[in-house]
């Protein structure tokens, strides 16, 4: 597939392959985008930041409204493509692909609703005929850097509130996964976005970002992606706003009065959905010490009831991670986490890119499948002996962008709520949930800034203080 920069889709004069996690077969070429190209996006980019600030609310509602019904007619295909590259499985695949036209409704609707205010300038003194407003207005160039794990659902959640609001957007997808981003860049244009409204680069990450995050063109970086990546992305991007998705080891409480049966069968869910490799996957549960035989007992057969194999499959429930290196350097940190002395409940083996569904007893967070992301279908389970020890715990990790505890005890619920060190808690269900209409916000090293439309959208513009002098 080509990429699209300026109006055109460009072929580029360099390609690399797209390959499936499963089969390692190619499963498409990409362009890799050169210098001059990227100067092209970024030129065009500028250009169309002007066009789409001209472009009433209403016409850019109408044409993401248009876009959203082309997707609905899409997602059968689009599914395919996200399973092909991603190797998630096909019923996950269909789910994000699902989403996508209420997703792009609801920026629409966002994007018609960005306004300002009055200002009580008579607050202060000597203010007699003034008055005064704020008015937003988009950001201009909006560089979105997305990565592989969601492919539409986190590209959408981008761009959408960014054109939405009125500003162009150089989308550059992940390198494992591009395929589905060009593919929503052509409906979106179908769906009668300004040709000049987004580019589309394709290539490496490394070597792009270098390029676009310090330009000054560029007024708005969206990324997600690792925390390393984000700190380089925050050094060189020089005054302009940033919005940082980043890593994340998600803990769970489970405490005396939890339902085991309830918390096994989540458990199976929230740390194996797309092979774990989600930003708020479910990493770490806490257990008191009471229940911790019992859950993993619970847990062990919840997990081995996961269905794994081809993604292209219908029931399929866990395939490859994205490829095997990365395959590798899970079962290589259980493997250092029992040599510290933990142990393998279940799973722990790798066929190719294949992790079996690994759940990983009596760690402790100097090992490093606890304190660091370990973004693959491996979980974590240690004990606690009372509720101050669980937050301690659950806190103590670099991270902070959600956390979950189940309880039916409110006073502990409502503690949990305030004194966890998280953007986002979940009481009774694991920190892997999320709504389109709601916030996603990062704490700690996960990040700054806000997702989710309604907030991403204000993020994607600039607050203008407005005063009219000498009224009578």
């Amino acid at each position: 597939m080509d990429m699209y920069i300026d109006g055109r889709w460009v072929a580029g004069e360099d390609t690399s392959p797209v390959v499936s996690p499963f089969t390692g077969e190619t499963i498409d070429t990409v362009p890799l985008a050169s210098e001059r190209e990227v100067e092209q996006a970024l030129t065009a980019a500028e250009h169309g930041a002007k066009v789409m600030a001209a472009t009433p609310g209403y016409d850019r509602a109408k044409a993401l409204q248009r876009a959203a019904d082309l997707f609905d007619a899409q997602v059968d295909d689009l599914a395919r493509t996200i399973s092909l590259e991603t190797g998630k499985p096909l019923g996950e695949a269909r789910g994000e692909a699902s989403r996508a036209g209420d997703l792009l409704r609801l920026a629409a609707f966002e994007g018609t609703q960005m306004r300002g205010e009055t200002l009580p300038l008579d607050a202060n003194p000597n203010t007699t005929g003034k008055l005064g407003f704020t008015l937003r207005q988009p950001c201009g160039v909006v560089a979105a850097i997305t990565p592989f794990n969601f492919p539409l659902l986190l590209v959408l959640h981008k761009i959408a509130p960014a054109l939405a609001t009125g500003n162009a957007v150089l989308l550059k997808p992940a390198s494992a996964t591009p395929l589905t981003a060009l593919k929503i860049t052509k409906l979106l244009i179908d769906g009668g976005i300004p040709e000049l409204g987004i580019q589309c680069i394709t290539g490496s990450g490394s070597r792009i970002g270098a390029q676009v995050c310090p330009d000054p063109r560029v007024r708005k970086i969206s990324f997600t992606g690792s925390t390393p990546v984000g700190e380089e992305i925050a050094r060189i991007a020089g005054v302009k706003k940033l919005s940082l998705e980043l890593g994340s080891n998600c803990p769970m409480i489970v405490m005396p009065d939890a339902d085991l049966d309830q918390v096994a069968a989540a458990t199976a869910t929230a740390g194996f959905a797309n092979a774990g490799q989600v930003c708020i996957s479910l990493q770490r549960v806490i257990v008191h010490e009471s229940l911790y035989g019992d859950y993993l007992d619970a847990v062990k057969s919840a997990v081995e009831r996961l269905v794994v194999g081809d993604p292209l499959i219908e029931g399929t429930q866990l395939g490859p991670v994205i490829n095997e290196k990365e395959a590798s350097r899970v079962t290589d940190w259980v493997s250092e986490a029992v040599s510290s002395g933990a142990r393998v409940v279940t799973g722990g083996e790798r066929d190719g890119a294949i992790v079996r569904p690994t759940v990983v007893a009596d760690v402790n967070s100097s090992m490093r499948i606890v304190s660091d992301e370990i973004f693959g279908p491996a979980v974590t389970v240690q004990s606690y002996q009372n509720v101050d020890q669980a937050i301690a715990v659950a806190n103590d990790s670099q991270y902070g962008l959600a956390a979950s505890i189940f309880t039916r005890d409110l006073n502990n619920a409502m503690r949990f709520v305030r004194e966890a060190e998280c953007g986002n808690v979940h009481v009774n269900w694991t920190p892997l949930w999320r709504a389109d209409l709601a916030t996603v916000a990062s704490n700690k090293g996960s990040g700054i800034g806000k997702e989710g439309i309604r907030y991403a959208a204000e993020e994607m513009t600039e607050v203008k203080n407005v005063v009219f002098h000498g009224l009578t």
